[in-house]
């Protein structure tokens, strides 16, 4: 069977999407997967994807009627047509990427029912609708629940795999011969980002213990991170702009990641690298990290989250655990 998988975005999204594509790969059948092209690295070196359909939805929105657009948006429908799908599996929920199993003529077009998906006129593409199992929480499983319209067991709290994008060269920091801790300031939302102080207190005490930090970055964090760096004093860096596979060569080449509910956490974790997950409005027992060497910390009585000192700690331990 050929099935498509529609994710188009974000990085956590998609890490979190990654045990989907595996077991369907392990069932024996080929996989497409539509998505935004700045994730095409990650996908293309996931075990259990054929092909990879990029479709640059974000830069059609600035001119949607522009001929350019109507070009492209018939070039992913023709490409998607081309694989011929049996089967397509919209774990997204929202219209912008079940809208693609519509265009590709697939018949069996199915995504989750109306009180797990996202945007419930997303169902107006789907012939038919999963609902997971009472118990499910985590979105790793939800998307896995969608295995059970094809009649495979999902593989229930599988851990998202990485690193094929290992594969390829990236960029080294700074030249540090001492594996950093890096920290993640940034995340998607205001709520979930712990403040930037105890970033720098935390950073802080790892550098005074020795151990040197560099403070990754996204579009549009640059100054959080050069803050927190700025805050913390010697021994702790900025690091420099990445692509994709630079940052993956950061996270792996580090001793430890802390950060928020944020996608290059959940890169990490699924690099298998020591991650620490800095939880405050976000719920990890549904959002998260998965990974063979995590730990969440949190602390619903502080708004702020939880102190510098317990993430240290949790660090520390997690560091004690994983060595050797």
């Amino acid at each position: 069977m050929r099935v498509l998988l529609t994710r188009l975005s974000s990085l956590g999204d998609i890490v979190h999407t990654l045990p989907l594509a595996a077991a369907l790969r392990g069932a024996g059948h080929a996989v497409a997967w539509v998505v935004e092209p700045e994730y095409v690295p990650l996908l293309a070196g996931a075990p259990g994807i054929d092909r990879v359909v990029t479709a640059p939805t974000r830069r059609w929105r600035t001119g949607p009627f522009a001929a350019s657009t109507l070009a492209g948006i018939r070039a992913t429908r023709d490409e998607l047509r081309a694989f011929g799908p049996d089967a397509a599996l919209d774990p997204q929920g929202l219209v912008k990427s079940a809208v693609w199993g519509w265009l590709s003529g697939c018949g069996r077009r199915i995504g989750l029912a109306r009180r797990w998906r996202r945007e419930t006129p997303a169902g107006l593409f789907y012939s038919e609708t999963v609902r997971p199992p009472p118990e499910v929480r985590h979105v790793i499983d939800l998307n896995l629940s969608l295995l059970t319209a094809l009649a495979i067991e999902p593989p229930w709290g599988e851990q998202p795999d990485a690193r094929g994008l290992l594969a390829r060269p990236c960029a080294a920091v700074s030249g540090e011969r001492q594996a950093p801790i890096v920290l993640l300031p940034g995340t998607g939302g205001r709520r979930k980002t712990w403040p930037a102080a105890r970033f720098a207190d935390l950073a802080r005490r790892c550098a005074s213990g020795g151990i040197p930090v560099v403070v990754a970055w996204g579009p549009g964090e640059q100054e959080a991170a050069e803050l927190v760096a700025r805050s913390a004093g010697p021994g702790v860096e900025t690091a420099p702009p990445t692509t994709l596979v630079e940052l993956a060569g950061v996270l792996a080449g580090s001793a430890a990641v802390a950060g928020g509910d944020t996608g290059p956490l959940h890169l990490a974790a699924a690099l298998g690298v020591p991650a620490v997950g800095i939880y405050l409005a976000t719920d990890p027992a549904r959002n998260g990290p998965r990974g063979p060497r995590v730990r969440v910390v949190r602390n619903p009585a502080d708004a702020a989250g939880p102190s510098a000192e317990v993430v240290m700690a949790a660090l520390v331990d997690l560091l004690r655990s994983t060595s050797g």
